[in-house]
Order: structure tokens, then sequence, then C-alpha cells
């Protein structure tokens, strides 16, 4: 049994080059059981290199990455990835299967029988607010982008995983569906009492979905602040009208801003 006091997710001292250079940088980070952590930065910064560091896709150069405790270099690859849904922009939903298939492709990979895979993706597909008897049977390209990224969220979490990495994950959408989805998302993650690492370039969406939110330099990625968030759950759209919401978006972008203005020093520096 996991000790609910040990961090479902900790970096300690992390570093990682790529080419000759350091992508990130002497990185400590906790992730607690329960808990929705946001990544913020400019593009390019390495945000997506730790969450791929967290699943094993690669591994430290320098210090370590603990999952439940376990240094992600002693864990079964496979097994640590089914234990971290994976939710995506490009939603990577398989054209060849349907939806249902889509969703049950990690039961089945798991040895789930037929009817416990149906079972599993058609009380998923209602989870993230889709019909299954007028989706299941559907292809990817027959859903919209918005359907599709309910897909993908209900994919991932297929096998019940307590982490799940998320990945820009609503950055394709349109405004109002985006809204639409950050609403849905909370809704499932109490459902699911998932631990989330979510990246977004949209500080509103960091101060709505997340508890703390993590500055992060430009590259190489090192921690510029960690900001708490003091709402509790659950959150309602009326939440980005409050004084409060607007004075910490404030506060988390202009650390952002100040991180795009010393990339274009070191920039105007280096040319």
């Amino acid at each position: 049994m996991i000790d609910s006091a040990v961090p479902v997710v900790e970096f300690r001292d992390v570093s990682y080059a790529y080419g000759g250079r350091v992508v990130v940088d002497r990185v400590s980070l906790r992730l607690d059981r329960g808990e929705s952590l946001a990544l913020v930065g400019r593009s390019g910064a390495g945000k997506s290199t730790l969450l791929k560091l967290i699943n094993r896709m690669l591994l430290p150069d320098r210090g370590a990455v603990l999952v439940d405790g376990r240094d992600t270099r002693d864990w079964d690859a496979i097994l640590l990835r089914r234990r971290t849904g994976y939710v995506l922009q490009s939603i990577g939903l398989f054209p060849h299967l349907s939806i249902e298939d889509n969703v049950g492709i990690v039961p089945r990979l798991e040895g789930w029988d037929a009817a416990r895979r149906r079972a599993r993706s058609w009380e998923l597909l209602e989870l993230v607010g889709l019909t299954p008897s007028e989706v299941a049977s559907r292809w990817p390209h027959e859903l919209s982008g918005g359907q599709q990224q309910r897909v993908g969220v209900a994919r991932a979490l297929a096998v019940a995983p307590p982490v799940l990495l998320m990945d820009e994950p609503f950055g394709a959408l349109d405004a109002q569906t985006r809204s639409a989805m950050q609403d849905l998302l909370i809704e499932v993650l109490q459902a699911e009492g998932k631990t989330v690492m979510l990246i977004t370039h949209s500080v509103e969406e960091a101060v709505y979905l997340s508890d703390r939110i993590v500055v992060m330099t430009a590259r190489p990625a090192r921690i510029r602040e960690i900001v708490t968030v003091p709402f509790g759950h659950p959150r309602e759209q009326s939440l980005h009208e409050t004084h409060e919401f607007g004075e910490l978006r404030s506060h988390v972008r202009d650390l952002v801003m100040k991180e795009y203005a010393a990339q274009a020093q070191q920039a105007t520096r280096q040319s």
C-alpha cells in the first residue's frame, strides 16, 4: 500500500540535456496526491520534457524522477506508462478504430475481455458528456474537435491511472468549446479523484484549473516561482469575474511576460 504522504511525482534536482544543450536544469518539484498542478512559460521552455520524464519516455541526466516514491529508472516502462494517462493537444485517436475501441485500447492491452472493455468505454463516454449509443460505433473523423478531445480524455482514464498528464489538451479548441472542456475536466477529476500535471499557455486556464502554478523560465527550464491558487473546489465560470481571480491572473501573467522579455534580451546579446 502506498503511503498517502509520499508524493505521486517528485523531481529531485533533475537536469536533462539534448543535442548538447541543457533543456531542464536542476528542477526540484513535488506533485501531491489529488493535486492539480499547472506548468506555464514560454514555448520551447522544456515543459513537455518534464512530462516525458515522468512516464519514462526520457531519463534524467542528473537527479531522479520518482513516481509513488520509486525512481522511474526502476519502473518497468510499460507499467509506468499505464499508470499515467496522457492527453495531448493533437488528441491522437486511431483513425482505423471506432470510438469505443479507441477508449478501450489500453484495457485491451491489459487483457480485459470484450464485455468489460465495452462497459468501461461506455461508462467513460458518458462521464465526458457523450452519448455512448450515438458515438461508440462512429469513427474519429465523424466527430467534432471538441468531441474528439472528450474521447481523448476518456481514453486516458480507461484503466484508472492515478496520474493524468495533460499537454496543452485544449489549445486547438475554440473559446466556447475550451471553456466547456475546462468545466468538464473539473467534474471528471472530482469524480475520478485524479492527480494532474497540466501544461497550458493560457494563464486564465492555469488559474481556473489548478491548485498550484509553476512558472518556468526560458530554456533551460528552471522554476521561476510556484504560485498557490487559493480557490476551493468545485469551481464555476463565475470565478473568472472576481477581483481575486483577476489579481492572481495578472500576477502570473507578469511572471510569464518577464520570461519572454528575458529571452528576447538574451537573443539580442547573442546576435
